[in-house]
């Protein structure tokens, strides 16, 4: 092994590690609260008809409950709204608890006796993210679970009509393929809200089942979006602390301009704004308040269940998930105010700026503002308030009289709700009918806060800088110095849209007078996404932000802007330079389903060049040789490329789909539900052009790990050594013919009636255990000649040169056959590891299913569907007559070079078809490997 091809794969593992590290702890520590049940909970399972329960044994339906509320609907004699939780992918029903809880503590305090019943379904923690065999069965079973929570409300005179459902993960997807089944009646579901869901496409498509209901679900939604208008859907994603599920693909695939969907990231959320991971997204408290207010804002008083009105829903859910205003819904405008009696109440900014701080003693206070004189030379008008409190607080006045305002209307419904207070931004061209602001600064509870205003002219408070190259590595810093004047100041970061972009921005500022000061709010701002991440800060300080993007702008008609919420009369410096770890972290978030089809890749060549080797000198290069050589980006990545220009051209289409090949493989897209029409995906260009690195990173993937595979298989071998006779033939470990055929028509039996991974794997062991055979032989007969430090000339490959062999079989006149014997050991061992690490990818990928069988063992001895099946009975053919292959057959096998010619073709054509469906990896892997079994025979 060269010491420039360890150092230059060791410099491609040092990429990935950096890049794994960035995407898996290079985020926000974990700021959720944690919840906590008072009482000690209880699951009731609901009994289900017969029918169902012999349909779906493994799966079950519980009611929620603590304490008293436990004891009272032991019986189920309902009464509250119905909610019912999904868990997704290995998910528990007991992650219902922190949503139950929180639900049923507030109700303790409601006044009306309103409350929710929380039910939950038992999936039995089934790999569905993994194997989609069990999706359609879960989504049947949860049909049924809701009709039967439904009957357990007929007593009621005002019976539910529907269930809403909260879908964690995969639970979310399961929610929204109800309605791709025939007989549901879409009446029974009218809000989902679902949590870390992958929407637009599966985190990885390991078998044909998952894709094929990812492709029912996204069909049915986008096709008969009219039909589905009624239904509610807000879907939250985790933000970067979730690296199992991209917060982009929470995304919503939906028709543009469609009202009831909602799509967003946890940062965004008011009284939230924080970062969660793939579980704490359903305990975290700040998340599941929002979601349990929601859920009492949503009921109607009469009914006292759900409300049907969609209008109403999305109101609901824009005011605790969007905007968050600081008047509650349904309160009546005071659109009247008259102070006539307290003129000293009222007092007219002519400044333009207000800064003022509520005394300790309660008092009735206004602000008035002209408009008048104000209007050509400002365009808006911006507020903020720390006094927290859901009332109105800014209005406009329409009718004067002497110091006082005698009628207004409420322009508060704009505020924003930010974490150290609130703000309200009013634009001077929409209060044409307005002469005076008015801004109330009552404390009559003694409450002290503080209020500052001023007047705005937009542009010159908007500053443009355009973000470094990505390419510049971090070498090269954009700045931009703010000489805050005001209290609002938004940076445009040019040409800042994509995803695969990452920034440090750094802010800095300094005050020359040091005086109490509101904290400064720094916002990331994303106009075609709702992922707006929002950091607090004091003044003065030194802040890095993390500029990163979890959706794409397609037509890159506008950047991110960075919003400061500042102090006046302080000085900020902005500073923005690329991070290359964040990059790398950025790629493999987005493209880490690459990797392992470029780690097929490299293994697949790499086994081509051992064939090439075999055939030119009819022996085996070392395997480390080899698979450093599997790294050809010309040979693979240059193709693709050529294919692709050429599928732009109409006629080079019209001859693809004559030959009815599917179309090129695209990984999920980047961009926002906005961006998607009549259920057409756009194609992105930059995965393509990113090829080349993610190649390098498969290669050292595979490089290293074969060096694994290596290290592992010499150290089990001197664990069996004591176990076996020593052997100095390189048949050892080989089968015959009659005991071949047994045992490949037993593993195929068996892959039949029970999992076809399961006999894989069995096949799978048989050839390593040939591989550890050979390496107990290889040093049996190293030690019999006493060859360690050996005495004869290495060729390059490890391998002993052959014409000092020849020499020294020849010596004295009598041949030696050990040095030959250990030379032919040698070789087989070497072909044997390159084989064992290709024939490894096949049971990774199938591995999910195999896992799934295991733990339904106790329901069902055979796995049905079986994505294993039936391409598993040449797979297993295969493992089986590659145990008894060696150098010598294969050089001797006239198919040997048509075989070796093979590997190139097929990576290309994996390359093209495989990344967004590694199953079919195992179909190339297939492909290559029948005609190398077939050298074995002829």
């Amino acid at each position: 092994m060269k010491l420039a091809t360890v150092a230059f794969y060791g410099l491609s593992l040092g990429l990935l590690a950096v890049g794994l590290r960035e995407l898996l702890t290079g985020f926000e520590e974990n700021r959720c609260s944690m919840t906590y049940m008072f009482e000690y909970p209880e699951y009731r399972r609901v009994a289900l008809p017969r029918r169902v329960a012999r349909l779906y044994p493994a799966y079950g339906l519980y009611l929620y409950g603590e304490g008293v509320y436990a004891q009272e609907t032991r019986a189920l004699k309902l009464t509250g709204a119905p909610v019912l939780f999904l868990p997704g992918n290995a998910g528990s029903y007991k992650q219902a608890r922190s949503l139950g809880s929180v639900a049923l503590r507030k109700a303790e305090n409601m006044e009306a006796g309103l409350h929710f019943n929380v039910f939950t379904v038992d999936f039995n923690e089934e790999l569905v993210a993994l194997y989609g065999g069990s999706l359609r069965r879960q989504t049947h079973f949860l049909h049924e679970s809701i009709k039967a929570i439904l009957r357990l409300y007929k007593h009621l005179k005002t019976p539910p009509q529907s269930v809403v459902l909260v879908g964690h993960s995969m639970g979310g997807v399961v929610a929204r393929a109800l309605y791709t089944l025939p007989r549901f009646n879409t009446n029974l579901v009218s809000l989902i809200i679902t949590q870390a869901s992958p929407h637009l496409a599966p985190v990885l498509a390991l078998d044909p089942y998952l894709l094929d209901f990812y492709s029912a679900v996204r069909q049915k939604w986008v096709s008969q979006a009219k039909k589905l208008r009624n239904v509610t859907v807000l879907s939250v994603g985790g933000g970067y602390r979730d690296y199992q599920v991209r917060s982009g693909l929470t995304s919503l695939p939906c028709p543009p301009g469609d009202p009831n969907k909602l799509s967003l990231v946890a940062t965004a959320v008011p009284r939230t704004w924080v970062s969660t991971d793939h579980l704490s997204i359903v305990w975290c408290k700040e998340l599941v308040l929002a979601t349990v207010r929601a859920f009492f804002d949503l009921i109607d008083p009469e009914t006292r269940q759900f409300t049907e009105n969609p209008v109403k829903k999305m109101a609901v859910l824009n005011h605790h998930f969007i905007r968050h205003p600081v008047r509650m819904l349904g309160e009546t405008q005071d659109t009247s105010i008259s102070i006539l009696d307290f003129p000293e109440a009222w007092s007219e900014v002519n400044t333009l700026r207000l800064a003022y701080s509520t005394p300790k003693e309660g008092q009735v206070k206004y602000f008035l503002f002209a408009l008048s004189s104000r209007r050509k030379a400002y365009s808006h008008f911006y507020c903020r308030s720390n006094n927290l409190e859901m009332t109105s607080w800014v209005y406009g006045c329409v009718h004067k009289n002497g110091s006082s305002c005698v009628h207004a209307v409420d322009l508060s419904m704009e505020t924003e709700l930010l974490p150290p207070y609130k703000v309200l931004i009013l634009s001077l061209s929409d209060l044409s009918s307005v002469t005076h602001l008015v801004v109330s600064a009552s404390n009559l509870n003694g409450k002290q806060f503080t209020v500052e205003c001023e007047w705005q002219r937009q542009a010159s408070q908007t500053l443009s800088v355009p973000v470094t190259h990505v390419l510049s590595f971090g070498l090269t810093i954009s700045d931009i110095t703010v000489n805050s004047s005001g209290l609002l100041h938004t940076i445009v970061l040019q040409h800042f849209h994509q995803v695969y972009q990452a920034f440090r921005i750094n802010v800095a500022s300094q005050c020359k007078v040091h005086k109490d000061r509101l904290p400064n709010v720094y916002r990331i701002k994303v106009p075609w996404f709702r992922e707006d991440s929002l950091i607090t800060v004091s003044v003065p300080s030194v802040t890095e932000i993390s500029g990163m993007l979890h959706t794409s702008r397609p037509d890159n008609t506008s950047g991110v802007l960075l919003q400061l919420h500042t102090a006046p009369n302080c000085q900020y410096k902005v500073s923005v330079r690329t991070s290359l770890p964040r990059v790398l972290g950025q790629i493999l978030r987005f493209c880490g389903p690459m990797v392992p089809v470029y780690t097929a890749v490299t293994l697949l060549l790499a086994c081509g060049g051992q064939l090439s080797s075999i055939q030119k000198s009819g022996r085996a290069a070392d395997m480390s040789q080899v698979v450093g050589k599997g790294l050809q980006p010309h040979k693979v990545n240059l193709p693709v490329f050529i294919l692709h220009i050429l599928l732009g051209c109409n006629w080079f289409k019209e001859v693809w789909s004559l030959l009815f090949l599917p179309p090129m493989d695209a990984l999920p897209p980047t961009f926002s539900d906005a961006t998607f029409h009549e259920g057409v995906v756009p194609v992105e260009e930059w995965p393509r052009l990113l090829s080349p690195l993610l190649y390098l990173l498969g290669a050292a993937v595979a490089f290293w790990g074969s060096a694994l595979l290596r290290i592992i298989m010499r150290l089990i071998s001197l664990i069996l050594a004591p176990l076996h006779r020593p052997s100095v033939s390189r048949e050892c470990g080989t089968l015959q013919r009659r005991t071949q055929l047994l045992i490949t028509l037993s593993l195929a039996v068996l892959g039949g009636a029970s999992c076809g991974a399961l006999s894989l794997f069995a096949a799978f062991l048989l050839h390593l255990y040939r591989v550890l055979r050979l390496q107990m032989t290889e040093r049996s007969l190293s030690h019999m000649l006493n060859l360690a430090p050996r005495k004869h000339k290495e060729a390059e490959n490890g391998t002993v040169d052959a014409e000092t062999l020849t020499k020294s079989k020849e010596c004295n006149g009598a041949p030696l056959l050990s040095e030959c014997a250990l030379q032919e050991v040698r070789d087989d061992l070497q072909l044997h590891l390159c084989l064992s690490a290709v024939l490894t990818l096949p049971v990774m990928l199938s591995a999910p299913s195999l896992i799934h069988w295991i733990r339904n063992l106790r329901y069902s001895t055979q796995l049905y569907p079986d994505p294993c099946w039936p391409h598993i009975v040449p797979l297993i053919i295969v493992y089986m007559l590659l145990i008894n292959c060696n150098t010598l057959k294969l050089s001797n096998s006239k198919l040997l070079p048509l075989t070796s010619c093979l590997p190139l073709p097929l990576t290309i054509a994996m390359v093209i078809f495989s990344p967004l469906h590694l199953y079919r990896v195992t179909y190339f892997l297939l492909a290559a490997l029948v005609p190398l079994a077939l050298c074995c025979l002829l």
